[in-house]
């Protein structure tokens, strides 16, 4: 991922200058389950998360996968929809029953693998 800022740079006790530690410099390690709740993820991170995530269940067999975007002001599922929609491994991809979040998860189909 690009990070789009500038490195500023934190004095030492020397008064010589070192960059700043980042925040997150460690991958995230999120577990191939077929559910994937976006509610702890920030929304810059959404598409390359949703991309990953999708090919990673794909990889490990999964066909079917169950995103729980929240019902909020419906955003999110917006964004989370026009997203699946772009992807190539999507094949269809609805609300999930009452059940499984009603209209606060979308419930993905993948395309068999090759």
């Amino acid at each position: 991922m690009v990070r789009n800022h500038k490195k500023h740079r934190l004095p030492t006790k020397n008064g010589s200058e070192a960059p700043p530690p980042e925040p997150f410099a460690d991958p995230v390690v999120i577990p191939i389950s077929g559910e994937l709740d976006l509610h702890t993820f920030s929304p810059r991170d959404l598409a390359p998360l949703l991309e990953d995530y999708l090919l990673a269940c794909r990889e490990q067999g999964l066909t079917q996968v169950r995103i729980i975007h929240g019902k909020g002001t419906g955003q999110l599922k917006a964004r989370v929809r026009c997203l699946l929609a772009k992807n190539p491994l999507v094949l269809d991809c609805a609300d999930a029953d009452g059940t499984a979040g009603g209209w606060g998860a979308t419930i993905v189909t993948l395309k068999p693998g090759t």
